[in-house]
């Protein structure tokens, strides 16, 4: 019995899930602490802002999953949310970014976000599975890349007096409770889940990240899996520019800026391993969770933004440091 039952070991639990017992001790403290925090408009709060995060991080998961990574995810995001904001202005505003546009259906602007992180995101994946340039280096390549088309088509001016069904789209509650691109957030997670568990994508994409070569052995398509990989994650950046542009209700050069690191934080939080291989989707979601908490408790706490940035990148350090621990236990 002793040989098939692990003893459970209290410093090996509190090392492996330290991330979530400090932040939920942190949302007790401040819980008690602060008033207005146990509200359901903070709670809607969250909800909003993780289920953009969320929709980003569950792109940049298949990157990691395989070995890679996308360092240009934060400014696509950007390009997307700057395209979507020219394209649902009002009417009849006289400072329309695009003087002479008609009013357009919702579906329009919607597309033309997922055509733009489509492209971009095919381009990732072609330069890396054709040229062989490490993901790390095409994508910061991508980033920089992106970030000046950002400034050229913006012409570096804050754009908003968008049309009332399109605010509404991102700030809008189902039941008065639950934001509706969280009820977006979800089925997109949903259908992740599914393409991660029950097909030959999921199939090949967690083969090439436990070990790539053994994969292209055994028959998976390696270059055009990758590109699909990263060609679905522009898909997701696009559609999370697009629910940003909605929630904030006005877009900025600086939209999506350093997104991509949050993104990467969260899903290592929430197990995807920077080693490749693994990774769910719950997990991300978890992940997601647990950073924006944080960053809202230190809100409350008085903390600021300076030293919160300090604080979140000490636990990406941990986050990682902790996963490259547990895959040399594995090992």
């Amino acid at each position: 019995m002793s040989d098939t039952k692990k003893n459970f070991n209290l410093g090996d639990f509190l090392t492996k899930n330290s991330m979530y017992i400090v932040v939920a001790v942190m949302i007790l403290y401040t819980g008690l602490t602060k008033d207005n925090f146990f509200t359901l408009g903070n709670a809607a709060n969250i909800m909003a802002n993780t289920s953009v995060r969320f929709i980003i991080a569950l792109g940049i998961s298949g990157c990691l999953i395989t070995r890679g990574t996308d360092l240009s995810a934060g400014r696509i995001v950007g390009l997307t949310a700057i395209i979507t904001a020219t394209l649902v202005q009002k009417p009849d505003f006289v400072g329309k970014f695009f003087p002479n546009l008609p009013d357009l259906p919702m579906i329009v602007p919607l597309i033309a976000a997922l055509l733009v992180g489509a492209l971009l995101g095919l381009f990732n994946g072609t330069i890396i599975s054709f040229l062989n340039v490490p993901p790390f280096l095409a994508t910061l390549g991508t980033q920089i890349m992106t970030y000046g088309l950002v400034l050229i088509y913006s012409q570096s001016k804050p754009i908003g007096t968008f049309k009332n069904e399109f605010v509404n789209l991102g700030q809008g509650k189902l039941f008065g409770v639950v934001p509706y691109i969280t009820v977006i957030a979800a089925l997109v997670g949903l259908g992740m889940w599914v393409l991660y568990n029950k097909t030959r994508y999921g199939k090949y994409m967690y083969a090439i990240g436990g070990n790539e070569h053994a994969a292209e052995v055994s028959g998976v398509n390696v270059r055009l899996s990758k590109i699909k990989i990263f060609l679905l994650a522009g898909l997701l950046y696009g559609l999370a520019g697009f629910l940003l542009t909605a929630k904030t209700g006005s877009a900025g050069a600086g939209a999506g800026f350093g997104y991509e690191l949050d993104a990467i934080a969260s899903a290592t939080i929430g197990g995807v391993s920077t080693a490749g291989g693994q990774g769910t989707v719950p997990g991300i979601l978890l992940g997601v969770f647990v950073f924006e908490l944080l960053k809202v408790c230190l809100t409350y706490l008085g903390v600021s933004p300076d030293m919160t940035n300090v604080i979140q990148g000490l636990v990406i350090i941990v986050a990682v440091a902790l996963d490259i621990r547990k895959t040399m236990v594995r090992r």
